[in-house]
């Protein structure tokens, strides 16, 4: 469904994205940031069900500057390489690459950001640092509790798994307390990544509720409160039932609009019929009143 493209910084620095397009008008446009894993299958297959959804969305790859083009799935041996990747992070650079994905699609319409483990904690410091956005929703950003006294300048939405073991609790409670008014959901049965179906990790009631839950956000966010994006209204025609239905209701509203027809028709025709019969019949009378009179002189003479 999506293509890849190629974006620019400000410091010159080009790096690839995948960008999903909605069948279409776009309902909103929304920047989606990777794991630690790159913009792999499942990073793609968000874009592709947010644009199912009616939204364009755009992944920039901000692992370029490591290492281009970098993705990998989730074995053992490809989570512990992706990892290496945690500690060579210039977190300026991947705020500068990520307000890059930002501002090209700021010139369609409003933009909301959404990401996943690094990519959550990347989505809220995008929602306290660029004015202007619709919403963040961060899927288990491990990074948040470090930024969460900075304000967001956006509506939040925040998915953790009771059981992550990489994000305590308290954490989150902390968080809550911090930021009131950022809606936070925990779900009793997941952990960490439960939302990738790729994963071990994977909860699909929690990953499946937490979805419902984004875009819900999201229209809301950007002023679409119907879910899901509904088709241009048709019209249907008539079945062939439905044209025999009409078809003798047509036949039976027939002879009363002719009779009401004939009735109106007649009416001026009986009107002058009995205007002319009380003529006549008042030229009778004057004529017997005539005639009794010329009666009545003959007798006197």
């Amino acid at each position: 469904m999506g293509r890849k493209l190629t974006l620019r910084a400000a410091d010159g620095f080009q790096f690839g994205a995948y960008r999903a397009d909605p069948a279409g008008e776009p309902r909103g446009w929304v920047v989606v940031v990777q794991e630690i894993f790159g913009v792999n299958s499942h990073i793609r297959s968000v874009c592709d069900r947010l644009a199912d959804a009616g939204y364009v969305a755009l992944a920039p790859q901000i692992f370029d500057r490591l290492q281009p083009d970098f993705e990998c799935g989730y074995s053992p041996d490809e989570i512990a390489n992706a990892r290496e990747f945690i500690p060579k992070l210039d977190w300026a650079k991947v705020m500068l690459d990520t307000r890059v994905a930002i501002d090209a699609l700021k010139p369609e319409g409003p933009v909301a950001v959404m990401g996943f483990c690094l990519g959550g904690s990347v989505a809220y410091l995008a929602a306290t640092q660029v004015p202007g956005l619709a919403a963040a929703v961060c899927y288990y950003g491990g990074q948040i509790i470090q930024h969460i006294d900075k304000k967001p300048l956006a509506p939040v939405q925040m998915h953790f798994g009771a059981h992550d073991a990489h994000i305590p609790l308290s954490d989150i409670e902390i968080m809550r307390q911090k930021q009131p008014s950022a809606k936070i959901y925990v779900y009793e049965k997941a952990g960490h990544g439960f939302h990738c179906d790729e994963r071990g990790s994977y909860e699909p009631e929690s990953a499946k509720l937490a979805w419902k839950r984004s875009l819900d956000f999201l229209a809301e966010a950007f002023g679409n409160t119907a879910r899901p994006m509904e088709a241009p209204t048709v019209k249907t025609p008539a079945t062939p039932i439905a044209k025999q239905g009409a078809a003798k209701r047509k036949a039976k509203a027939k002879p009363k609009k002719a009779k009401a027809a004939k009735r109106a028709k007649a009416r001026p025709k009986k009107k002058a019929k009995a205007k002319k019969k009380a003529k006549a019949k008042k030229k009778a009378v004057k004529k017997s009143k005539r005639k009794a009179t010329k009666k009545g002189r003959k007798k006197r003479r």
